[in-house]
Parts: structure tokens; sequence; C-alpha cells
């Protein structure tokens, strides 16, 4: 990645934090900490490495998307309006009555949206099925998933695992993000993870993994999985919950965040402030 797609991305990811967490704000809650510790991963994807086409959502050579992890559709939704799949405006009516964007993301309400999510450790067999489909079907495209750690405590995730790897779905990125907290607490408190990285080799997979909020590290890690051709590929996102904004980072139960007081949107205001005069600075290049 050379400076200039470096200096893109940053502005990117500053544009996804900021509609994720502004259509969070306006909505009066929502799920921010572990939208927002994958913000930087789904910038790199978005920004440079997925094959899509927002004209046409369901291209059939595009790449796939699974946020197994559904509760963070917000940062999806953001992602998918920098990307020109919905127009920004829609972020405003996130989980309102009639509206396009749900809590949990839905394939049959919004543009861009490859699997429908919410229910923990489904969208990984999800992907495992859709890249399986597009083996058979002699596609080149990549599935990309992504995973919480809280969400590794579903059995059904190693299930799937345990297939993708079998079956040698180097078709199949599995990202983990790796906040360290989930709905209850801190993940090791509930039950203990041990080490992601070493499971998921010892499940049959090229593991990497790096840290979460380097744009350069998440991309060199998905240019050098694809490159792997006889087994399954993963990366463990070692990153903190609401990633990129100190308030959210520093606040103890920051899982589902409630606006309703002065001086939590005072704060928000701030950041916001601070997110958009990043990304605003793509109209001076």
């Amino acid at each position: 990645m050379n400076s200039t797609e470096l200096s893109k991305l940053t502005r990117f990811a500053a544009k996804i934090r900021y509609g994720a967490i502004k259509s969070i704000q306006e909505a009066g809650q929502g799920h921010i900490g572990g939208s927002l510790s994958i913000a930087d991963t789904l910038a790199v994807l978005y920004g440079k490495q997925m094959h899509i086409n927002p004209q046409e959502p369901h291209w059939p050579n595009r790449d796939w998307l699974v946020l197994s992890k559904g509760h963070a559709g917000p940062v999806l939704y953001s992602a998918l309006a920098a990307s020109g799949f919905i127009d920004d405006s829609v972020l405003a009516t996130l989980n309102r009555g009639g509206t396009i964007l749900p809590s949990h993301p839905d394939r049959n309400k919004t543009p861009g949206v490859d699997a429908t999510t919410g229910s923990l450790g489904q969208g990984t067999s999800q992907a495992a099925g859709i890249a399986t489909g597009l083996k058979q079907k002699h596609l080149s495209s990549y599935v990309y998933l992504i995973v919480g750690d809280g969400e590794l405590n579903e059995g059904q995730c190693w299930e799937a695992f345990q297939y993708i790897a079998s079956n040698k779905l180097n078709n199949c990125i599995v990202f983990i993000d790796n906040n360290k907290k989930q709905l209850d607490g801190w993940t090791d408190d509930i039950i203990r993870q041990f080490s992601i990285a070493d499971k998921m080799r010892a499940f049959g997979f090229s593991t990497v993994t790096v840290d979460g909020r380097d744009l350069k590290q998440i991309d060199a890690a998905i240019d050098y999985l694809k490159t792997i051709e006889d087994s399954a590929v993963c990366i463990v996102l070692d990153t903190i919950k609401g990633a990129g904004v100190k308030l959210f980072e520093d606040m103890e139960d920051n899982h589902s965040v409630k606006f309703g007081n002065e001086k939590i949107n005072k704060e928000t205001d701030e950041a916001l402030m601070n997110l958009e005069q990043i990304f605003e600075g793509e109209k001076n290049v």
C-alpha cells in the first residue's frame, strides 16, 4: 500500500466511523463498541480489496461480505453508504419504522447486504455455504467473514470452521474481531479465550494476527492470505471495543451505548467533528 492509498483509506475509515456514530446517536442508542472495532477492516475491504459494484449489488462476480456479528450492522451500513450502495441520508433512519436499515443486517431490506445475520454463530455457516457454492461454480470471488471474539462462545462457529478447514475453502477469509469484550463484560471473565490464533491454527487455518487499527497491516494480511492455496485462512484482529474514538474506548460498558444525557452527546459531537475534519480532507486532494 503506497502513501496515497493509505491517505485515502484513512479518510475512508474516518467517514465510516462518522456515519456509524452519527446514525446510532440519532437513533438514541445502539451497538457502538463492536461497530467501531471493525471500522478499519471495513475500510480496507470496501475501499481497496473487495470486487463490488454498487450499481449492481447482486453482481454475480462480486465478492461477498458476511457480518456474522450482526449487531455491528450500523458500521456496515455506513460502509455501504460510503461506497455508494445507499444514500448517506438513509443512515438517519437506522432502526426506525419502515427503514431499510434494521438493527441487524437483512439481505432482503438493504442493498449491498449479502447475508441476514444477528443470531450469533449463524453467519459462519452461511459463509461456509457461500464459499462452497462459489467454488462449485468455479468463480474466483471471495467471501469475507467477520466474527466477534465473544461470538466464538457459540459452538456453531467451530463446527463451521471445521468444515471450512476440512474443505480448504481458501476463498473464505475469516476475520475474528478480538476486541476482548462482549455483552456481559470482558470475554476472558466469561469464558477464557486462550489464544484464538493458536486455536484457529489447530483447526487447520493459516492464521495471522494484526493490529486491527492498522490499515496497512490489515491490507498486507489479506494480500498474503490470498496467496494460500492449500488451507483455510484467518486474520485475528487485535483491537479494542470503541476503537478510534477515545470517548468510547474508555467507556467500561460500551457494548451498547445510550445517548441520554448532555455530556455524552457533547463529547460525541466533538468526536464527530474531529472525524469530519479527517474525511473532509479528501475534497482538497
